[in-house]
């Protein structure tokens, strides 16, 4: 148990270093989702014609119900810029070595995946206290509730990324894939407006966002920052998370997966 926690300690001690070095990292991950805010939620309201929003009666105003939207959208992000550093890391040969260890290769893999969980989360706190400055406010015990949230979020999207990275050749391909998951992921999910709205326009898109995992990931997040849960996002997103988990220890496993095809 010892090596487990040394283990850890080590991975997540070396994820946190690596995002205190990368500075741009953290302002680009803060931007973002405050230019969607600030400028284009503005745009969007008027264009969808929305003040209160069912089933959220507490909402009230746009904004308030897309921050749960940009919330996920800073652990999109980040799961993905995850997945950037761990093709790096196996075109330079620590990820190889980080495999050699005598501790399973599950564990490591979760190790890494805890480290860029645990800084999506710091970024989305960041996020909510910026956008409490520009009088957006929720409600108080909900930046406690929603933790759990967003762990849950945080370790669903990881480990896409971690799956991804499994499967991608080389760095120079990282920027097309990444492209191909993010914007369809967010756009086609419940992050900018609600599945009933998108309904009116088109069934076939509304099936589709619902069929998307990103989506239970927010509307988990959007019910826990009002002190709700939502069981069946809860339970979409643990078996969402579980699904991409087996298949980047499958990705991983020298024997079988990307690693050896990488040689």
């Amino acid at each position: 148990m010892k090596g487990y926690m040394l283990a850890l300690r080590a991975i997540v001690l070396r994820e946190a270093l690596r995002f205190l070095q990368q500075r741009g990292r953290f302002v680009a991950a803060l931007v973002r989702p405050l230019v969607w805010l600030l400028v284009f939620a503005a745009g969007f309201r008027a264009a969808l014609g929305l003040s209160i929003i069912p089933p959220y009666q507490t909402y009230i105003t746009y904004e308030t119900y897309i921050v749960p939207g940009l919330c996920g959208m800073i652990l999109l992000f980040n799961g993905m810029q995850g997945s950037l550093s761990l093709v790096y890391d196996r075109e330079m040969g620590s990820m190889r070595l980080l495999l050699t260890s005598p501790l399973p290769r599950g564990w490591l893999l979760f190790c890494k995946l805890l480290g860029g969980t645990a800084i999506s989360i710091l970024q989305v706190y960041s996020f909510l206290a910026v956008a409490a400055v520009f009088d957006i406010r929720l409600p108080a015990l909900g930046y406690v509730t929603v933790f759990p949230a967003l762990l849950l979020g945080g370790l669903m999207l990881g480990a896409l990324g971690l799956a991804l990275s499994s499967f991608i050749r080389q760095l120079e391909n990282f920027a097309g894939v990444m492209n191909f998951v993010i914007f369809p992921m967010f756009f086609l999910s419940s992050a900018l407006y609600p599945l009933w709205k998108m309904a009116e326009s088109s069934p076939l898109l509304r099936d589709i966002c619902a069929a998307n995992p990103f989506t239970y990931a927010v509307e988990m997040i959007r019910f826990a920052l009002y002190l709700r849960i939502e069981p069946t996002s809860i339970a979409i997103v643990i078996a969402s998370t579980a699904g991409f988990l087996a298949l980047a220890l499958w990705g991983y496993d020298p024997s079988r997966g990307m690693m050896t095809r990488k040689g």
